[in-house]
């Protein structure tokens, strides 16, 4: 693992990661009065499934995916969705929605009792599959990141940070069992050890 990825770091701006690419989604909203990041829910998508790299899942999350362009998309066409972040595979990391707004990534969901997970939740998409592994850089960006977000909202603690499937469960798998939950916590308690 290089230096580079063991000591990154990200800055907050205004709800904008800035070590992010920007690439504002239409697909978003306010979140309800008085409600901020509460909960952290991790994904995993790849457009079209199993292929890395491309701009699909770009131009899904802001209305711009050609719908007959492959014979998977017929089965999510019209789809209005988003994510607040993207983690590619190779470390690269897309911001669709300001982290104060509303996503629209968890749908029907429960947490704690408490449905609509949208309202206060932040969502990260990890490109990739359900029983694919990731990738090492995407473990450690998606840690750097995660603390940056714990640090940052007051609300969020270690205990609420979830997958798809945790909120949703039945209707959604992922991220799946390639993702492994105890090296992630792992890198991030190292991340706010680091910090300190």
């Amino acid at each position: 693992m290089s230096e580079t990825i063991r000591s990154r770091t990200f800055t907050l701006s205004e709800g904008w990661l800035q070590e992010a690419r920007k690439l504002p989604s239409p697909n978003f909203g306010p979140r309800p009065g008085g409600f901020e990041p509460e909960l952290l829910v991790i994904h995993n998508i790849s457009l079209p499934p199993g292929q890395y790299g491309g701009d699909c899942i770009e131009r899904l999350f802001t209305n711009c995916l050609d719908w007959d362009e492959h014979p998977f998309f017929n089965e999510i066409r019209g789809a209005q969705v988003s994510a607040h972040l993207l983690v590619r595979r190779c470390g690269e990391v897309v911001q669709f929605v300001d982290l104060r707004d509303r996503a629209w990534h968890a749908g029907q969901s429960c947490f704690a009792g408490r449905d609509n997970c949208n309202d206060f939740s932040i969502g990260v998409e990890l490109e990739g599959t359900d029983n694919e592994a990731y990738t090492e850089v995407q473990y450690e960006i998606l840690a750097a990141i995660s603390y940056t977000l714990l640090a940052h909202f007051g609300k969020m603690d270690p205990g609420s940070i979830v997958g798809h499937s945790d909120i949703a469960p039945g209707r959604k798998t992922d991220p799946g069992p390639a993702f492994d939950w105890e090296k992630y916590r792992s890198m991030l308690a190292a991340a706010g050890h680091r910090s300190r």
